[in-house]
């Protein structure tokens, strides 16, 4: 028998002597009953709780070693039913369904009419005391972002989770003074979480007035339509001026454009990196309109949607750091944060929908300016290999080589010397053994800069040659690294705040510097590459954006307990051959980088 064994059945012999007859005191002064009400319950406690059965062995294992312990004191009920701090933790659990949870998934239990009298009342206190103490355990959890396995959704869902461990989230309510308020820090505390929240509440009738119409310029929408320039007369000129925020002078017609407008469009154009030719057409529309979102959903589709948003800022720390970069896929931008506010964004292109570029976390390390591109393998074997096969054929046989010297790539040896490539056998050597890199220069498709937090995706962020991409309103075209909009800007931003670096500087290294410089991160910048369909702005009106690679559809269905949908983007690598390319000759002539469109790096 175990020790606990052994103790059970001593207090049960006791208790049996306490509660069937009154005790025979071995001196005249000796106490009216051996054991407490209190002690009964414990011991009860200690009988039960290998009964209980919880999701995690760990949160099981934690919950018994905590009873486990002699004289251990009872931490939600009395004597006469439920304490202060057992009826303080249930009204805080009962809220779970404010905070993006479920209270009914926790099985909490109903003291309502208790008689302390009856037989079954030491049974029915151990047995509420259990049961709380697994709800706060599990309650931590799914809190701090257990109710979910990202991984066993998508490969590309891969963030860091920040779970409790069982035994600390027992221990230390076990102190605290208001364990309800140390329940509830588990709960996000990014202010984006609590503007979800708020409207989780309101979607479900908290009696939130509606907020009105949003009248922002960057909400305008210019429809498809004649190109817009100096001088033109025009009705969408006004809704121009709107979008750009010029209004018109005294006295003159607001459906003209005029000079004032034309810088306007100017400055616009240069600030997203296109054409400065104060002209609007397709592309300028493009770039006008690329960060309209979609129209928001209302009723339990809004509110799937806002509970998967919720669940995902359960897979950020708490504390994201006093500066670090943070990428919104969905969204395409990239934003830095400085004091938890936004310092810097810009665009981004992200991965294909079979490429997807992942949701994690890291710390970046090094800023390369005038970088290398090292091939994946992913690539090698999928997209150049087919190249190579065309120089055998029914007739003949070998390799053709020349689509590595037209895109500028070489090969590296074990030495670390370059390798001919018409001096291998490509018959008998696999790709995949070979170091393929393409140095810096004009067409290297990570263009004059990349930033590196390594990680096992072999994802980071670069500048790219195919700059006219960033005015797609969709910019998912690469192969799951994270292309940036005049990354420049970017790199003055990071370099400045860890090495105050001028942008006068950052220019001259991308420009004119060394080929391959790396300049090492003192001080780790925290890098979060995150998925948020859902996003409310500063006014308090709510963003949505569309569901890129179906993560939320496989959430929504996973917290309602069903399979997964079947037709949902796999994160694979398609091979495709030579004549199947996907880009235009037209993108591939604009930035004359024929690589970057067979390859769509």
């Amino acid at each position: 028998m175990t020790i606990v064994g052994l103790k059970s059945a001593a207090f049960g012999i006791a208790l049996a002597m306490s509660f069937s007859a009154p005790a025979i005191a071995a001196e005249p002064d000796g106490p009216a009953e051996l054991v407490t009400r209190s002690e009964a319950v414990r011991v009860s406690v200690q009988d039960q709780v290998g009964a209980v059965t919880m999701k995690d062995a760990a949160e099981q294992i934690a919950l018994a070693e905590y009873y486990s312990v002699p004289d251990r004191k009872l931490l939600w009920v009395g004597d006469k039913g439920l304490n202060a701090r057992g009826k303080a933790v249930l009204q805080e659990i009962s809220k779970a369904d404010d905070y993006g949870l479920r209270a009914a998934a926790y099985k909490l239990p109903n003291l309502s009419g208790f008689d302390a009298s009856a037989p079954d009342a030491i049974a029915k206190l151990a047995d509420a005391e259990l049961k709380i103490s697994a709800a706060v355990i599990e309650y931590a959890r799914d809190a701090r972002g257990g109710r979910i396995k990202p991984q066993s959704l998508s490969e590309s869902l891969d963030p860091d989770m920040y779970l409790p461990d069982p035994a600390e989230v027992i221990g230390f309510i076990a102190i605290r003074s208001d364990p309800a308020a140390y329940l509830r820090s588990f709960q996000p505390t990014h202010p984006q979480f609590e503007a979800l929240r708020q409207e989780l509440i309101a979607e479900r009738g908290g009696g939130v007035a509606p907020k009105p119409v949003s009248n922002k310029p960057e909400d305008v929408v210019i429809p498809a339509g004649p190109t817009l320039k100096l001088g033109v007369k025009h009705g969408q000129v006004a809704l121009l001026r709107k979008r750009l925020d010029t209004p018109v002078k005294e006295g003159a017609d607001e459906y003209v454009f005029d000079k004032d407008l034309h810088q306007a469009v100017i400055a616009f154009q240069r600030r997203q990196g296109g054409k400065t030719d104060g002209m609007v057409g397709s592309g300028t529309r493009r770039m006008l309109n690329g960060d309209a979102p979609t129209p928001v959903l209302s009723g339990q589709k809004k509110i799937d949607l806002l509970l998967v948003n919720m669940e995902r800022y359960r897979w950020l720390p708490q504390d994201m750091s006093d500066f670090y970069v943070k990428v919104n896929i969905p969204e395409f931008k990239v934003r830095v944060f400085k004091d938890d506010k936004s310092i810097h964004e810009t665009r981004v292109i992200v991965g294909k929908t079979h490429t997807q570029t992942p949701v994690f976390s890291d710390e970046m390390e090094e800023v390369v300016f005038r970088p290398n591109w090292f091939v994946p393998n992913s690539i090698k074997q999928n997209e150049i290999a087919p190249y190579l096969r065309r120089g055998g054929g029914f007739f003949s046989s070998g390799w053709d080589t020349s689509v590595l010297r037209r895109q500028g790539l070489r090969i590296r040896g074990a030495n670390g010397r370059d390798i001919d490539p018409d001096r291998i056998d490509w018959s008998r050597n696999d790709i995949r053994r070979y170091e393929l890199y393409q140095p810096p220069g004009p067409r290297n498709v990570l263009g004059l800069v990349k930033f590196r937090f390594p990680n096992t995706h072999d994802v980071y962020l670069h500048d790219t040659t195919q700059k006219n991409l960033f005015s797609n309103s969709v910019r998912a075209f690469s192969h799951g690294c994270v292309r940036v909009q005049n990354p420049d800007r970017l790199a003055t931003v990071l370099l400045g705040h860890d090495q105050d670096w001028t942008a006068a500087r950052v220019t001259s290294a991308m420009q004119h510097g060394t080929d391959a410089n790396k300049i090492f991160i003192k001080n780790r910048i925290p890098v979060y590459l995150t998925y948020f369909t859902a996003v409310v702005g500063e006014d308090g009106e709510m963003k949505q954006y569309k569901d890129l690679y179906g993560h939320d559809r496989r959430m929504v269905a996973v917290l309602k307990g069903r399979p997964v949908p079947a037709g949902l983007p796999d994160n694979v690598t398609v091979s495709r051959k030579p004549t199947e390319r996907r880009s235009s000759r037209r993108s591939r002539r604009a930035d004359n980088n024929p690589f970057a469109g067979i390859f769509d790096f």
